[in-house]
């Protein structure tokens, strides 16, 4: 099981790299608030607000690849009081591949087979990401492009 998107971007690999990557430019296009530290086994928190409720949701994560400038990964959707880790968790990977001036952004969620999670709720997580991602990859295509926020 796992959640694969594809998307080409109206930037340079340098600036979709950036917007990957930098806390400040998360939090143009994904999450409300972010802090990584970016590098292998860094910790990091994605915050997400809703915007009528004002309730927060906070992911945890733990990176666990930086290849500068073509390959992000980390590990997060662990269980409440653990640690991102194999077996407790997805992997997130962004891979940027330099298409001219234009950048092929290629997001994949795996690990959901590793975990004790029932089916019901594993095909939920992957409706609910699916939808997430869509959403979020043409706001980072967007924001990348122009350096406009589209929140």
């Amino acid at each position: 099981m796992s959640i694969e998107h594809e998307i080409l971007i109206d930037a340079p690999v340098d600036v979709v790299w950036r917007t990957v990557t930098e806390p400040e430019q998360i939090a143009q296009w994904f999450s409300d608030k972010a802090a990584v530290d970016l590098r292998p086994g860094g910790d990091g928190t994605l915050t997400f607000v809703d915007k009528e409720t004002a309730a927060q949701e906070q992911a945890n994560l733990v990176v666990a690849a930086v290849e500068p400038p073509h390959r992000f990964a980390y590990r997060w959707g662990n269980p409440e009081g653990t640690r991102p880790g194999e077996g407790n968790s997805t992997l997130v990977e962004f891979k940027l591949v330099p298409d001219g001036d234009r950048t092929l952004l290629r997001v994949t969620e795996t690990g959901l087979d590793e975990t004790d999670w029932t089916d019901e709720r594993k095909t939920a997580y992957i409706d609910d990401h699916n939808a997430g991602w869509s959403k979020h990859l043409a706001d980072l295509a967007t924001f990348a492009a122009t350096g406009v926020a589209p929140k």
